[in-house]
C-alpha cells in the first residue's frame, strides 16, 4: 500500500525546490521585480528623506552645541581673566596696605623709642648728678676720716697727738699724688 506523504510528489518522486521549478520561474521573476521596484520606491521616497532629515537635524544640533560650547568657553576664559585681574589687584592692595601699616608702625615705634631715650637720658642725668653729689659728699667724708685716722695712728705711734693743721696738710699732700 502506497501512502502519499507531504514530502512526495503525486507523480511519484520528490518535488523540485520551488524557485528552481521551471513552470513557476517566470512568475517568480515578475513578482520579484514588482516587489523590488515597490520596495525601492518606498525606501527612496519615504525612508531616505526621513533619514536625511534626521541626519541634518543631528548635524544642526551638534553644530549648535559646539557653538554654544565655544561661547561658554570664551565666557569662562573672560571670567577667569577677570578673576585673575581682581586677584592681582587684591594682592597689590594688600601689599600696599601692609606697607602703609608697616611704615606707620615703624614711625610710631621710632617716636616711642625717642621718647623712651629722652626719659632715660633725663633719668641718667639725674642719676649722674646724684652719683656726683654722693661722691663729693663721700670724698669730703673721706678727707675727714683720713685726718681722724692719721691723727689716731700718729698718737698711738708716738704717744702724743699732732696738730690738726699739720695732719690736714699731710693728708691733702697724700691725696694729690
Amino acid at each position: 500500500m502506497a501512502t502519499n506523504t507531504h514530502t512526495e510528489h503525486p507523480g511519484g518522486g520528490k518535488a523540485q525546490f520551488p524557485p528552481f521549478n521551471k513552470e513557476t520561474f517566470a512568475s517568480q521573476l515578475v513578482w520579484f521585480a514588482v516587489f523590488f521596484i515597490a520596495l525601492y520606491l518606498l525606501i527612496g521616497r519615504l525612508a531616505i528623506p526621513r533619514i536625511g532629515g534626521i541626519i541634518e537635524a543631528r548635524r544642526g544640533r551638534i553644530e549648535g552645541d559646539l557653538a554654544e560650547a565655544n561661547r561658554l568657553k570664551e565666557q569662562s576664559g573672560e571670567a577667569l581673566s577677570a578673576y585673575e585681574k581682581s586677584l592681582a589687584d587684591a594682592r597689590a592692595r594688600a601689599q600696599a596696605l601692609a606697607g602703609e601699616t608697616r611704615d606707620k608702625l615703624s614711625v610710631e615705634a621710632e617716636e616711642q623709642r625717642k621718647t623712651l631715650e629722652g626719659q632715660l637720658n633725663l633719668k641718667l642725668g639725674e642719676a649722674e648728678k646724684t652719683i656726683a653729689a654722693t661722691k663729693t659728699a663721700a670724698m669730703s667724708n673721706v678727707r675727714g676720716i683720713a685726718v681722724d685716722t692719721a691723727t689716731a695712728i700718729v698718737e698711738r705711734l708716738i704717744g702724743s697727738a699732732p696738730s690738726g693743721p699739720a695732719v690736714e696738710a699731710a693728708v691733702a699732700d697724700a691725696l694729690k699724688r
